[in-house]
């Protein structure tokens, strides 16, 4: 009852900021106040907009920021589609920072890998800029943008301020045997990675995969995946725990009832920005 109670307030309240067209406020109750920027253009793109979530308090305090990073099998999605679960995650969180972004999408003439990690690295020089300081970041993503997440904060993220991963549902090994039955795969061998940026005795797919960059410096990853996923297996949750434990990767890593698509629904996400905030709280008495 609680949570409906919550989500219709959520409905209302981003009903009469969309419906309002001036009011650029979200309040949220208990006094969660956020200013909110929708579709700022951080490059040429038509892809490359996103939305900015920033704390209606009147101080100096350097805050981190997490990028929402959707899903849609790098060709397809939208970042509306964690446009509540950001405003969720708002609640739970309401001194940090939330974007919640777009990227170009893969296309026939377009590959996904390295083109969306140079978005989400444009995402990253805009808030800097933005901010006028380089904040600690969190990455959160569903599926692709699990993947994606992952692999910007292994092996992509130059100025190594990414604080923590937080994988919903995303392929840390495209090699694994039990991913290979994914229906795209194809597009995972052919398409996804641009072969001219992989170097040699590489393999695209090694290139292209998390597991392959975790090294002992890696961030700290939270991981959600589903028990009756028939996209992407339980073998991919049990790789990436196996090769972070190697690393003495401070990880943890949670399975809900469901598929692909539920990590979301019923009481799946409650559990899981319950796990997200008492991972915050762990990293941040370290």
């Amino acid at each position: 009852m609680k949570k409906n109670i919550v989500v219709i307030f959520i409905y209302i309240a981003i009903s009469f900021v969309w419906i309002g067209c001036k009011e650029n406020k979200i309040h949220l109750g208990n006094n969660i106040r956020f200013d909110k920027e929708e579709n700022i253009r951080y490059g040429s793109h038509p892809d490359q907009v996103l939305d900015l979530y920033t704390p209606d308090q009147k101080n100096n305090q350097q805050r981190e920021v997490f990028i929402m990073v959707h899903g849609g099998g790098w060709r397809g999605g939208n970042k509306s589609q964690l446009t509540f679960f950001t405003l969720s995650m708002m609640q739970k969180f309401p001194d940090h920072i939330f974007i919640n972004m777009n990227y170009r999408l893969a296309s026939a003439t377009r590959y996904a890998i390295p083109t969306q990690m140079h978005d989400i690295q444009s995402v990253v020089s805009y808030i800097k800029k933005k901010l006028n300081y380089t904040p600690k970041l969190i990455l959160l993503g569903n599926s692709a943008g699990g993947h994606l997440s992952m692999l910007y904060a292994y092996h992509f993220d130059a100025d190594k301020k990414v604080k923590a991963v937080v994988n919903i549902v995303g392929p840390a090994d495209l090699s694994d045997k039990s991913f290979t039955s994914y229906e795209d795969y194809s597009f995972v061998e052919k398409h996804l990675i641009d072969p001219k940026t992989v170097p040699q005795k590489i393999a695209p797919v090694n290139f292209a995969s998390p597991v392959h960059w975790i090294t002992e410096g890696v961030p700290p990853t939270l991981s959600y995946y589903g028990k009756k996923d028939r996209v992407i297996p339980l073998t991919q949750e049990k790789i990436l725990d196996s090769v972070l434990r190697k690393n003495n990767v401070i990880h943890q890593s949670y399975e809900f009832s469901g598929g692909h698509l539920d990590w979301d629904k019923d009481r799946n996400d409650d559990f899981l920005i319950d796990k997200i905030e008492k991972f915050i709280q762990l990293l941040d008495k370290k």
